[in-house]
């Protein structure tokens, strides 16, 4: 089914807590809890990384954009879930572990568009994505330690990683100093900033030109960035020649030169 936007509704299956739908080799997956604020929990996350592997071995799918409702990104992790769980069985049984696990998994670009509150687990989920586009009114916090605990899904570290150490620490340290959309765009954790109503086309916009790349070198060029994180310099440098060197094999490479030569748009196979 096709709304006015030109969305089509996936043939995913029927999930409780998220939608999916498509648009052209876009996928988007919209967080459905309105009543909790897309609180985040565990159904919500099996569900978030079933989508997740299904459209990443979709051959007609190139990136996925990431949202929830204006009101709210993710207001934060389910507490009603976790408050009365204790150390041993969270150790055993890995607890977040499941939340990061496909989304560091994929291999296809992720685009968080970000309306409203992103606390808590709401900010690591859009940090966990490649990038963030942000409305007007979103806010971005790490309030963990006022419920007596830390962030556990990625805020200490891709956090200070995005903003430095000073401004994570007060935000993460203080559980009640936030980035506003415009200040998350001024440190680097937002590359871009728009009117709620314009960002989910806004953001579908970007994944579609992402998308319409050869999808080999983008898949390259999103781990070669992601091994920054991981590698110095000297490894870093090899690790991106060994990939731009891999690019020569594939046809979109031999199709992107011959169109750039003969002054044509490349028509790419993501081969």
């Amino acid at each position: 089914m096709t709304n006015g936007d030109g969305l089509v509704s996936s043939d995913s299956p029927s999930y409780g807590m998220i939608k999916t739908e498509t648009q052209g080799r876009v996928a988007l997956i919209t967080l459905n809890r309105p009543k909790a604020l897309n609180a985040l929990c565990g159904e919500l996350f099996h569900e978030i990384n079933d989508a997740l592997s299904r459209f990443d071995g979709d051959d007609s799918i190139g990136a996925v954009v990431l949202t929830g409702s204006e009101r709210a990104f993710a207001a934060g992790a389910d507490i009603k879930e976790m408050k009365d769980t204790e150390f041993i069985d969270n150790y055993k049984n890995n607890f977040l572990g499941h939340w990061v696990e496909q989304i560091s998994r994929m291999r296809k670009p992720i685009l968080a568009a970000v309306n409203g509150y992103a606390l808590g687990g709401g900010c690591e989920l859009a940090m966990m994505c490649d990038i963030i586009y942000a409305g007007e009114k979103a806010v971005f916090g790490q309030p963990e330690i006022n419920l007596g605990t830390i962030p556990g899904a990625g805020g200490t570290q891709r956090l200070t990683r995005a903003v430095g150490k000073s401004k994570a620490m007060e935000m993460i340290l203080t559980g009640t100093i936030n980035l506003t959309a415009s200040e998350a765009q001024t440190y680097g954790l937002v590359s871009a900033v728009f009117p709620p109503e314009k960002l989910i086309e806004e953001t579908i916009k970007t994944a579609a030109k992402i998308a319409s790349k050869g999808a080999v070198s983008v898949q390259m060029a999103k781990e070669a960035v992601n091994q920054a994180y991981e590698l110095n310099l000297s490894s870093g440098l090899h690790f991106e020649r060994r990939f731009f060197q891999a690019t020569f094999g594939t046809k979109d490479q031999k199709e992107g030169m011959a169109a750039f030569s003969e002054k044509r748009k490349p028509n790419f196979v993501h081969k």
